[in-house]
């Protein structure tokens, strides 16, 4: 009984101390919160007195890390506006490409605002110094480790790359190239004559469509040796290909498919072509050997008799 008296009695003992010291901080905090500020609500007291203090938007205290930076560490405001206009143009380019993936059509629909993204880029990797003699390279691609507006956009400059777009756009994203725009010509007439017959008989549309289908398949060609295919006019020429084989069931025999038959009608041709020369050429051979033999034979008759008589 001795020990349960006294652990009630330590206890009773720390709440008295407890409720001492707390009473000093609460009359320290309030004094303290009439000076800064007498029209404090007791809510925000209360905040002040609790054991964990978490601060509120009206504090007179600023949060801001960069209002405590030095001036010559900021970033100018030529540099921020130059930073909002790539977001903006990086924004405009992703929402383009999105819509443009299937069917794709990424070069086509998208080179605009990619171009203005460039331009963007390069005016702030640019050494060039802007309004008050600032250059924004240093303080917005290289001055931290993540290097972000570097990263954005080395992805869609990869994106672009591998879409080979290059192939069909002109120099400084100005427009589409003449062969390009030949190619969407030829395919939109070949797509034009499959939406004509596709109600009917398949077989008429093999047979109407053929030549504007073999038209572009040899521009396709043509455009692949001089190697000026972007990935619009690769999608754009599977697709085709696959409804004029797989959907309508069409086909022709192609040149080289000609080509292929003939060299293998003659290899096949050739041992036959062989044995036979050869079956002709010993024959030949045996009568001329035969034939001086007999010859040989007849002289010497004629001399046996020349003896006799």
């Amino acid at each position: 009984m001795s020990l349960y008296k006294n652990c009630l009695f330590l206890l009773f003992l720390l709440i008295d101390i407890n409720a001492f010291v707390s009473g000093d901080v609460n009359f320290i905090a309030s004094e303290a919160t009439s000076q800064l500020k007498p029209t404090l609500s007791s809510s925000a007291a209360g905040v002040v007195n609790s054991a964990v203090f978490k601060p509120f938007v009206d504090s007179v205290f600023s949060l801001s890390l960069l209002s405590s930076f030095p001036e010559d560490l900021e970033i100018s405001d030529y540099c921020v506006e130059l930073l909002n206009v790539f977001g903006q143009r990086y924004v405009d380019y992703v929402k383009c490409l999105v819509p443009a993936a299937r069917p794709v059509r990424v070069c086509q629909n998208c080179f605009s605002t990619y171009g203005k993204l460039v331009d963007t880029y390069q005016n702030i990797s640019s050494d060039q110094m802007g309004p008050g003699n600032v250059s924004c390279r240093d303080s917005l691609l290289r001055s931290d480790r993540l290097m972000l507006v570097y990263q954005l956009y080395s992805n869609l400059e990869d994106l672009w790359l591998k879409s080979d777009c290059d192939h069909c756009v002109t120099e400084k994203f100005q427009s589409l190239t003449n062969a390009t725009l030949y190619f969407m010509t030829t395919l939109n007439q070949t797509i034009t004559c499959f939406d004509k017959y596709k109600e009917g008989n398949h077989t008429e549309l093999c047979k109407n469509c053929k030549n504007t289908y073999r038209g572009l398949n040899e521009l396709y060609g043509k455009m692949e040796k001089n190697h000026t295919l972007c990935i619009d006019i690769e999608d754009a020429m599977n697709m085709t290909r696959k409804l004029w084989s797989k959907n309508f069931n069409c086909s022709f025999p192609r040149e080289e498919t000609v080509a292929v038959i003939a060299v293998s009608s003659f290899m096949l041709f050739l041992p036959i072509i062989f044995y036979l020369s050869s079956f002709l050429h010993s024959e030949q051979k045996k009568r001329k050997l035969i034939h001086p033999k007999r010859a040989k034979s007849y002289n010497s008759l004629m001399n046996i008799q020349d003896k006799l008589s």
